[in-house]
């Protein structure tokens, strides 16, 4: 009977003991525009985040952007020689317009400048 007790005394008091507490609220996060760079932990707007592709070659780096949903993309020899991008793979992107994590709306164009693997 002891035991009864004993165990029964042990179950109350387990179960008497105060909820946990439930976890602080996040921080509102700050307001992003269209246009600017996403700081960590906030929300992007309507548009769309900009990936890294700088480094990639020509075709990947298009690839990783029509995956993101930006489908106008422009091109240009960053050499200045003005040669056409024809074998996207032989190219390397060295700069992205705009820079990556912009929040761009996908209807806006984002150029990528290349050079030649050879350059």
């Amino acid at each position: 009977m002891r035991k009864v007790l004993l165990a029964g005394l042990l179950v109350l008091t387990a179960c008497s003991s105060p909820p946990p507490q439930a976890p602080p609220p996040p921080p509102a996060p700050a307001e992003v525009v269209l246009g600017q760079t996403v700081v960590p932990g906030t929300k992007a707007p309507s548009g769309h985040v900009v990936p890294d592709v700088v480094g990639k070659n020509h075709q990947q780096a298009q690839d990783a952007l029509q995956a993101a949903g930006f489908y106008k993309l422009d091109e240009e020899d960053a050499t200045g020689q003005k040669r056409m991008l024809v074998m996207d793979r032989n190219w390397v992107v060295v700069e992205q317009i705009p820079k990556a994590g912009t929040v761009l709306d996908p209807k806006e164009t984002v150029k990528l400048r290349s050079k030649k693997y050879t350059d």
